[in-house]
């Protein structure tokens, strides 16, 4: 149900109570029911809308990189002539070019609220805003992962979160996934590295400026009749 005036000035009578949809609505806190004392009806299109709103108005937050910060900005072409060696993409094809590019620093497992010094991967998102379309790079901060196999992701990821009993993270649960899952144990051995977010990188946490991403997807730059798949894009 929605409110529609129009204009900002116009007197409480001019307005004009609306379904989801736009069809008009008498009264906003009408219902439809058998006879005066009768039972509801569920034909009562506005009745449903405003419970299952009402219901879904509660986002829960993402299952994993739920702990993060963003910023927006500007990415700018210094060298197209470099660029243009490599790949035939808009975005890069004009020295001064500014795309807009909104930027996303989280960690993985930890839940909205969690420490920002938490040993866990970091994740490192780009959106590019370009002129033919939005380009995104998904990354974390490691050239490796736990798993391969997309079918563990589910069973990994419970793991790491919180035991759904007790509510409190289960250490036996953690090592008991990964000492049964050895192909886990090279991502496990630079998370509890001493190595610092850089060109190496490891689990705790520092300034994002210096922050690695590494793709999480292979990413294909294109020149002309020539391909070539880049499987880490380090910053």
């Amino acid at each position: 149900m929605a409110v529609q005036e129009k204009t900002s000035a116009e007197d409480a009578t001019e307005v004009e109570i609306t379904l989801d949809n736009g069809s008009p609505y008498p009264h906003p806190y009408q219902y439809q029911r058998i006879g005066s004392d009768g039972p509801l009806l569920l034909q009562d299109t506005h009745l449903l809308e405003l419970f299952g709103a009402f219901d879904r108005e509660r986002i829960p937050e993402r299952v994993v990189h739920a702990r993060g910060a963003g910023a927006h900005g500007y990415f700018e072409v210094t060298n197209a002539e470099f660029c243009k060696n490599y790949t035939m993409i808009d975005m890069l094809s004009e020295d001064g070019l500014k795309t807009p590019i909104t930027i996303r620093f989280s960690t993985v497992g930890g839940e909205s609220g969690s420490a920002d010094e938490a040993r866990d991967p970091r994740g490192f998102a780009v959106k590019f805003r370009t002129r033919k379309g939005i380009l995104d790079l998904v990354m974390n901060n490691t050239p490796v992962f736990f798993i391969r196999d997309p079918a563990k992701f589910p069973h990994f990821i419970h793991t790491q979160k919180r035991h759904p009993a007790s509510h409190v993270r289960d250490k036996d649960m953690f090592w008991d996934y990964l000492g049964s899952n050895p192909e886990s144990l090279y991502q496990v051995m630079r998370l509890f590295s001493d190595r610092r977010p850089g060109p190496a990188s490891g689990g705790m946490g520092a300034e994002d400026v210096i922050r690695r991403g590494c793709g999480s997807n292979k990413t294909r730059v294109i020149l002309l009749e020539v391909a070539c798949d880049l499987l880490c894009l380090p910053t």
